[in-house]
């Protein structure tokens, strides 16, 4: 289940009576760091603290203290062959039933979490762009379809898809925080062409990628030297996105493919600015 706002609040406004199960401590390897957390009803989940038998035990120790109306106790779990999980670590779990004032909370924590998410802009809500958008959806980014057609938006909008209606999507290329994504797509070359120059004018961009093959990748450098724009910016291009090991030019295997790597591109960049702020810092 995706971890947004509107999903957190479902889940507590549906199972009031459930209990926060945090990753306390997190020694060598473990399926998740400290502070992962998940919540535990009677009868449904919501994130997770890494899955496995790990994930199993706590889910059965946070239903025997429903059952029992009764406070958890911390668990501390060696990942060893004992428990057929064999990461070799140890974590200890932390167990508290969740009141009134715990669920605002949480839904805060959920709704920071998501803020703090690096965007990734989809121009273009054509059959890939569609299916990027649905490959994105559950990768800890948010993911904004833009197109200038309504009707192209409308499926994307029905699964709960963020999306943006515009004339102008260079606007939301100036307008876009830092580390974004830039994935273009649309149905209209020329169209192509000027979003992908004005991302590429966004050197704290994470991601700009353009939907196409080695052809019209030269077709773009001569026209971005015809409009005066800086040829060295090329270099940060990805054309077209994917990658080239498969010929496979259905919708959702390029997308499979292009979310894969936006995610790695997105949460790279993301690591070198958090380590290039700590060493700063020190």
């Amino acid at each position: 289940m995706p971890c947004s706002r509107e999903d957190i609040r479902d889940f507590l406004r549906n199972a009031p009576d459930c209990i926060l199960v945090e990753v306390a401590t997190a020694d060598g390897s473990t399926p998740r760091e400290a502070g992962a957390w998940m919540l535990v009803s009677r009868d449904g989940l919501f994130s997770t603290i890494g899955g496995g038998q790990l994930e199993y035990l706590a889910i059965d120790h946070a239903r025997r203290a429903l059952r029992n109306g009764a406070p958890a106790e911390t668990l501390t779990v060696p990942l060893g062959p004992e428990i057929g999980q064999c990461c070799g670590g140890r974590v200890s779990l932390a167990f508290t039933g969740v009141t009134a004032d715990l669920s605002r909370r949480l839904v805060s924590r959920a709704a920071a979490e998501l803020e703090a998410r690096p965007a990734v802009h989809v121009f273009g809500a054509g059959h890939v762009g569609n299916a990027l958008a649905l490959a994105l959806s559950l990768a800890p980014v948010r993911t904004i379809l833009v197109d200038s057609r309504s009707d192209e938006l409308a499926a994307a909008r029905a699964r709960g898809i963020e999306t943006a209606l515009t004339a102008m999507p260079e606007r939301l290329v100036r307008d876009a925080g830092a580390g974004s994504a830039f994935v273009v797509l649309t149905h209209d070359h020329a169209l192509d062409f000027l979003v992908a120059a004005e991302a590429l004018k966004r050197a704290d961009a994470a991601y700009v990628g353009m939907i196409g093959s080695k052809t019209k990748r030269a077709t773009f450098r001569n026209w971005l030297a015809r409009e005066g724009g800086d040829a060295s910016q090329l270099r940060r291009l990805v054309c077209p996105i994917g990658g080239t090991a498969l010929k496979d030019k259905r919708p959702a295997v390029i997308a499979t493919l292009a979310a894969a790597e936006i995610l790695t591109a997105v949460l790279a960049h993301r690591a070198a600015v958090t380590s290039k702020v700590a060493s700063g810092a020190t």
